[in-house]
């Protein structure tokens, strides 16, 4: 690629990475051009976090190889203090570039370190480190993104080259404009479900970032099972993460006494709890767009069970009354593929996080209990494909575990 076509890419990106909503996807799609602009093997995020750098996304072209067709690359989250004694921590600090041919022929007269410890439990070979700021127009830090083991048109591993970084930076820019744009969209829907979590104890923060990354982490094996093209699988992806968040957001119009009474419910106040669904759906009625369609599919439907047993039904997300009624009189309940797929696939994921969670009511469940309970419930609450699904991910599903912990756990 010429320098012309970079810089044509590089705009091309911007426009691109507008329209990606969700941080978590924006932070993966930046990542992957990034490393394609240069040709990098691989590449990590840092985002600050406090006085810390939190390492949130890696990619790794070379490990990613090693695994079956449809697996990802799993890794640990862990935190790098903001100070001049890592790669990462002096470029946050400083705001500079490091552009390092080898990391392990470091010179005694730099701060910084290179920490070989992913090598070793990786088996891989770090060698050329490419590492850029990420920051606001005005100069404030987000994060740091490295690109690390560039390679030439054979495959060989070479250091990055100056006008590799001349591009890296262009790319940082426009990264970062489109990265606090995500950050406020994901802080707003961290917002909007605190104002839940006020009325019910169980929506933390936590609990719905893992609710909605399970849901996408699914939902991709699911649309790459059914041959979904790859255009609308990443699009559904976007909206479906933060669509997932609000699952449970009708539930700030349920009464205080219902959601926080301390023993067992009655049947009529737990007809009032089934309103959530519908209530929730409701705040989505006026839609401007198809996230707006599928937060309310998501909010309706989270509840139905496959084998016809769940609630609300089929029902008018406006009123609440019954649009097919069954032979109880009540609204008939939907069964099967009656129930949009976004619900089915949000339905596993909110009990599947909801059993493994402590909470001030109840204490997690093991995770041998948690997974019984959730086979045996194949073919009855859960759709039999989505289970089959969940356990084929279930190493993916647990690293979410241990990136979105409870503030009390971490």
């Amino acid at each position: 690629m010429t320098d012309e076509e970079k810089l044509r890419e590089i705009i091309r990106l911007g426009s691109e990475l507008n329209n990606i909503q969700d941080l978590d996807l924006l932070l993966e799609r930046i990542l992957l051009e990034a490393r394609l602009c240069v040709n990098a093997d691989a590449g990590t995020i840092y985002l600050k976090q406090g006085n810390d750098l939190v390492f949130t996304h890696a990619q790794n072209e070379t490990l990613q190889k090693q695994l079956p067709t449809g697996q990802k690359l799993i890794y640990s989250i862990f935190k790098v203090p903001m100070d001049n004694r890592s790669i990462a921590g002096y470029v946050a600090t400083t705001g500079e570039i490091l552009n390092i041919p080898n990391v392990y022929e470091l010179p005694e007269s730099v701060p910084y370190r290179f920490n070989p410890s992913f090598d070793r439990l990786a088996n891989y070979h770090t060698e050329s480190v490419l590492t850029v700021p990420l920051k606001t127009p005005m100069g404030d830090i987000l994060g740091v993104f490295q690109v690390i083991n560039g390679r030439n048109e054979s495959g060989k591993i070479v250091k990055f080259e100056k006008d590799h970084e001349l591009f890296i930076l262009s790319f940082a820019s426009t990264a970062s404009i489109v990265l606090q744009r995500a950050q406020m969209t994901r802080t707003l829907l961290l917002r909007m479900m605190q104002m839940a979590e006020l009325r019910d104890p169980k929506e933390t923060g936590a609990h719905v970032n893992r609710v909605a990354s399970y849901a996408v982490e699914i939902y991709e094996r699911w649309a790459y099972n059914k041959g979904i093209e790859q255009n609308e699988l990443d699009s559904n992806r976007d909206i479906l993460r933060m669509a997932a968040m609000l699952h449970d957001v009708g539930k700030v119009a349920i009464s205080d006494l219902i959601l926080k009474k301390p023993g067992r419910v009655t049947p009529e106040e737990f007809e009032v709890i089934k309103s959530h669904t519908y209530l929730g759906a409701g705040i989505f009625k006026e839609r401007q767009s198809s996230f707006d369609q599928l937060a309310a599919e998501v909010a309706l439907n989270h509840h139905e069970n496959w084998d016809g047993t769940g609630y609300p039904g089929h029902v008018d997300i406006e009123t609440g009354k019954p649009i097919r009624i069954g032979r109880d009189g009540k609204a008939l309940p939907k069964k099967g593929e009656e129930i949009p797929i976004m619900g089915r696939i949000v339905s596993l994921a909110d009990v599947y996080d909801a059993l493994s969670s402590r909470r001030v009511y109840k204490e997690a469940w093991s995770e041998t209990d948690v997974l019984v309970e959730i086979k045996k419930s194949s073919g009855m609450k859960f759709d039999p494909d989505i289970v089959d699904i969940f356990f084929e991910n279930l190493n993916t599903l647990r690293s979410i575990q241990e990136r979105y912990k409870e503030e009390e756990e971490t």
